[in-house]
Formats: structure tokens, C-alpha cells, sequence
């Protein structure tokens, strides 16, 4: 073998711990600053979301703003929800924010947002808004979130005492925003237009 060519093996050779050291390097950059992976373990949010579907979680978006209503986000479970310290991240669809007055349910038994009815056509098959009544005001910093499967999902419903049915704003993780797997559901999580209709809080 020509000198040259040992040469260039020997740089190859001696680059190769480098280069992947480096790859290693920006993948757990990303997966720390920009952009995870999420797993669904749960039939919480289906038919939006099912069981074993993969999502993409983009975790710069709100640390330049908050969660907004409809938005479809990730976040570590408040311990009263008695998730305890192991409990996975959960998954749930922002329906109010801080200031809002959200009440279940109206004559039509739609969910009401600052006086506003809301039309949900993500639920799941005959599922209603929600078979239990509520009327919380979402303290400033925090969000009242439901899964779409609202006959299999424990959200802020089941913890409207106090606060502890919302979470607060710096418990999100990130806002789920592409399913990536498998690749027959592959499609982007946008936010129902619905919310487009909500007023304003009262005074906000």
C-alpha cells in the first residue's frame, strides 16, 4: 500500500472517535434544547393521538412564549395528581390559559371558555365534552388541560380543588407538534380553529 494511502487510513482511523463523539455531542444538545421524542403509552388523547404512536416535541417554543389554547403539549404531572416521582411526562391538549373562565357544560353540553361554547370534533368517537361539571377561573401561569379521550383521560377535571387541577406554565416540557411514527399516521398537531373563536378573558 502506497505511503499516502496509510496515511490517509491512520487520519480516518484517528477522525472516527472524534466525529462520533461530536454526533454524540449535538444529539443530546438537541434532545436537551430544541427537539425530543415522546412515546404515547396511553389512549388519553385518542383519536388525535393513539397508543405507541411517536410524536416530535419542539422544547424551544416556549421559552419565547407561553402555551396557547389548543395546543397539544407535554409536561411533567403536578404530585397532587398522585403521578408520583416515577410517573412518566403526560400528554394533554391546552384548553384554557391564566384568566380564563372555562365551565362544563352549557344547554348544548358544550364546554364554555369566557362565556364562549367550544365545538370539539377531535373527541373520541361519543365521547362528551365531559360527564362531570365544572366552573374554575385558571389562576395567571397556569393551564387547564384534558386529553381527547375524555372517558379515559385523568386531567384537570378530577383535581379543581384550589389550583391543583391546572398546572403551572414552567412544568411544560414542550409542545407536541409532528407525529413521526408509524409512518401510515405521520402528520402535523395543529390547533383546532375552534379556538380561534375564544375571547379574551374578562378585563384581559
Amino acid at each position: 500500500m502506497p505511503e499516502t494511502s496509510r496515511r490517509k487510513q491512520r487520519s480516518f482511523w484517528v477522525e472516527l472517535p472524534i466525529l462520533l463523539l461530536v454526533a454524540v455531542i449535538v444529539a443530546v444538545l438537541v434532545r436537551t434544547f430544541l427537539v425530543q421524542t415522546f412515546y404515547i403509552p396511553s389512549g388519553s388523547m385518542e383519536t388525535t393521538l393513539l397508543i405507541n404512536d411517536r410524536v416530535l416535541v419542539n422544547k424551544m417554543v416556549y421559552r419565547f412564549r407561553e402555551p396557547r389554547r389548543g395546543e397539544v403539549v407535554v409536561f411533567v404531572p403536578p404530585k397532587q395528581w398522585d403521578a408520583g416521582p416515577s410517573k412518566d411526562d403526560y400528554i394533554k391538549r391546552v384548553v384554557a390559559v391564566g384568566g380564563d373562565k372555562i365551565v362544563c357544560c352549557d344547554s348544548a353540553g358544550k364546554i364554555t371558555i369566557n362565556g364562549r361554547p367550544l365545538t370539539e370534533d377531535y373527541l373520541f368517537e361519543d365521547d362528551v365534552p365531559s360527564s362531570q361539571p365544572f366552573d374554575v377561573t385558571v389562576p395567571t401561569g397556569r393551564l387547564f388541560v384534558l386529553g381527547d379521550h375524555r372517558s379515559s383521560s385523568a386531567d384537570s377535571r378530577f383535581h379543581t380543588d384550589y389550583q391543583y387541577g391546572t398546572i403551572p406554565v414552567d412544568a411544560v416540557v414542550g409542545r407536541a407538534f409532528v407525529i413521526f411514527w408509524p409512518l401510515n399516521r405521520v402528520g402535523t398537531l395543529s390547533v383546532p380553529k375552534a379556538y380561534e373563536a375564544i375571547p379574551a378573558p374578562s378585563g384581559g
